[in-house]
């Protein structure tokens, strides 16, 4: 799902699938028939008033160039951006095993072609394994069977190898845990948190957080309000719901970091707003803070305040909401915490990115900007990682519209090794200009999913993947790349 995509169910309905494809058709984009629309798809699905986006049951897979083996890209140190699939994929995940570089791991959440089961709905949960860093991929897999629609994709390698994800199933069960010990090839019974009499009633858009033993495991989701829970004993069993709270603000979860010296401490970034529906007003960046293992969160710092977000009407299907103000963060080997956020501080105008730092998650350095000085262009939906081993050493990824405003998005990296200080000259990792219709000399028309993600090996070795399409709407694709 989208993670702004509760903002406005007005804007999702069915009425835009045909303007969609008139609008493709004039662009002279053919869409693929090789699958007839899913009915489940063509309306949206609606629990306890949680809108989910639409798929339109089409993809741009006949049009789209899927390379199986890596080629060195114009940065030096990177490949050359692939994508995932020909398939409607997008809201992608990556992780790293920290004790082993070869083995790397994807999430994509897929709208288009064959279903895990005969009973089993679109979108689901796609697993990639690779077992040489990331150069090539074993056969696409399902992270598990469900009958519902699922959403949201997180996951997490600890040093023993285990594997840890999380993904929505509905909004009841919602959130779903599970966890592999042989390296993705089988996972775990899931564990959910709502339904059946359980509060909350239902819940939204997870976001997973392991320690490096996995021994501590917090989840934190929403309900409108914000709710966290932990496990201590590797997954295995969780505590009840933490309702983290106290007033009547919509709350979503974009960042969950671990003490990497003791497991009960953990901080937790989101960010909140008005409504889940109405997006006007101020907007705020907090992080939230443990020292019992989840049982208790206390009163939050307030890291930035946005104003009202800005809208982007020009890509079909999107609204007013969906670049609004998201954060991530990360903490390194020293228990340093590095925050990555974009916030405007003028009404309906594009968002700048901001780092800040922080050694006990309450007391925060100054914010430092790294998006390009310029007040005219976007930039959204951060990703932060810290190396698993070296402290100060942070890199960070997120999107922009630099090269064309509102049409020429990319992926952008950068790095600091003197913990947030000072920043190395941003990469362009969205290097191809060819390869799917929404792709252009500029780089992608829109973001494809309200999130991306970063991983890093051991090695050094960086794991970027994003989504990229042609509006909010899509069709699009997961594209993906790797380098140092």
């Amino acid at each position: 799902m989208s993670l702004f995509a509760n903002r406005n169910a007005a804007v999702l309905s069915w009425k835009l699938l045909p303007i969609l494809a008139i609008s493709l058709a004039l662009a002279g984009c053919a869409l693929s028939e090789a699958e007839p629309p899913n009915p489940d798809l063509a309306k949206v699905k609606k629990e306890q008033d949680e809108p989910r986006k639409v798929g339109s049951g089409r993809s741009f897979e006949a049009l789209t160039k899927v390379e199986s083996v890596p080629l060195p890209a114009a940065a030096p140190g990177w490949n050359v951006e692939r994508v995932a699939s020909g398939q409607d994929d997008w809201e992608p995940a990556v992780a790293v095993d920290p004790g082993n570089a070869n083995y790397v791991y994807q999430l994509l959440t897929r709208y288009t072609g064959p279903k895990p089961c005969g009973n089993c709905k679109l979108p689901s949960t796609i697993l990639r394994r690779s077992i040489d860093g990331g150069a090539t991929w074993l056969p696409d897999q399902w992270l598990k069977q469900t009958t519902k629609a699922q959403y949201d994709p997180q996951i997490k390698v600890d040093i023993n190898g285990n594997v840890h994800a999380a993904f929505l199933n509905g909004t009841t069960p919602g959130s779903t845990y599970v966890r592999s010990t042989d390296r993705g090839v089988t996972w775990s019974a899931g564990i959910d948190w709502s339904g059946g009499g359980r509060k909350p009633q239902w819940n939204d858009h997870p976001w997973l957080g392991v320690s490096r033993d996995g021994m501590h495991v917090y989840i934190g989701f929403n309900s409108s309000d914000s709710y966290v829970v932990a496990s201590h004993n590797g997954g295995l069993t969780f505590s009840l719901p933490v309702k983290m709270n106290t007033d009547s603000r919509y709350y979503f979860h974009q960042g969950v970091s671990i003490s990497p010296s003791n497991g009960n401490i953990a901080y937790i970034a989101t960010s909140d707003f008005s409504s889940g529906n109405t997006y006007n007003g101020d907007a705020f960046i907090r992080v939230w803070k443990t020292t019992n293992g989840g049982t208790s969160w206390g009163t939050p710092t307030l890291i930035d305040t946005s104003r009202d977000v800005p809208a982007c009407g020009w890509a079909a299907g999107c609204y007013t909401g969906f670049l609004g103000s998201t954060p991530n963060m990360a903490i390194d080997s020293a228990g340093k915490l590095l925050i990555a956020y974009h916030v405007n501080s003028t009404p309906n105008v594009p968002e700048q990115m901001y780092t800040r730092t922080s050694t006990d998650g309450v007391t925060w350095t100054t914010r430092v900007q790294i998006s390009v000085a310029s007040a005219s262009v976007h930039n959204a939906f951060p990703s932060v990682v810290a190396h698993p081993t070296t402290a100060n050493d942070f890199r960070v990824t997120w999107q922009d519209d630099r090269q064309q405003s509102q049409t020429g998005w990319n992926t952008w990296y950068r790095r600091t090794t003197n913990g947030g200080t000072s920043w190395d000259p941003a990469i362009r990792v969205s290097d191809l200009t060819t390869g799917a219709p929404y792709k252009n000399a500029n780089g992608y028309a829109f973001p494809y999913g309200d999130y991306l993600d970063l991983a890093v090996g051991p090695n050094g070795v960086n794991q970027v993947i994003w989504g990229a399409g042609a509006s909010y709407t899509g069709p699009g694709g997961v594209w993906y790349t790797s380098g140092q």
